[in-house]
């Protein structure tokens, strides 16, 4: 008896439909049956934030969540919000601030800045440090992080200079 389940969903735009076994989670679903390879596997718990993808507008943890549970649903990942340009000005910060260091927790955690500043387009440095919270980062210690989405979130609503 096969574990195997048919699934329909839309990855970055471009429909797509695989058999996959019922236990395969989505970030081993993007990395190794669809090849990408942005965002990353890290602890397998859910708790440090590098396999973050949007479904349906809504970041998760890509090791928590079944492939097999998303038959018509849209995900983002990493690629697809930077072929868009929707977070080319993130993007742009985190490199002008040095905030993506060694870059693996960059992926996750432009996600999650971008779904921040999305509830909250003028968040505190306190209200950053605190939604960024759950992506770990070993290289920068985050000052440099919450700088970069800092700036955007001023540049966004018209005070860069404040």
């Amino acid at each position: 008896m096969s574990s195997d389940i048919d699934i329909s969903l839309t990855v970055n735009g471009e429909r797509v439909s695989r058999r996959v076994e019922a236990r395969r989670h989505l970030i081993d679903f993007l990395r190794l049956d669809l090849g990408l390879m942005g965002s990353h596997t890290g602890c397998e718990h859910g708790v440090c934030g590098a396999c973050t993808v949007r479904v349906d507008g809504n970041i998760v943890r890509g090791c928590l969540v079944l492939a097999a549970a998303l038959d018509g649903a849209t995900v983002e990942t990493i690629e697809g919000v930077s072929d868009t340009g929707e977070i080319r000005d993130l993007q742009e910060a985190f490199v002008a601030r040095n905030a993506c260091q060694c870059g693996y927790c960059t992926p996750g955690m432009l996600l999650t800045a971008a779904a921040l500043l999305k509830s909250n387009a003028q968040p505190t440095r306190e209200e950053i440090r605190e939604y960024l919270s759950g992506n770990y980062c070993r290289c920068t210690g985050y000052h440099a992080i919450v700088d970069a989405v800092e700036t955007v979130a001023r540049q966004r609503s018209g005070k860069a200079g404040a």
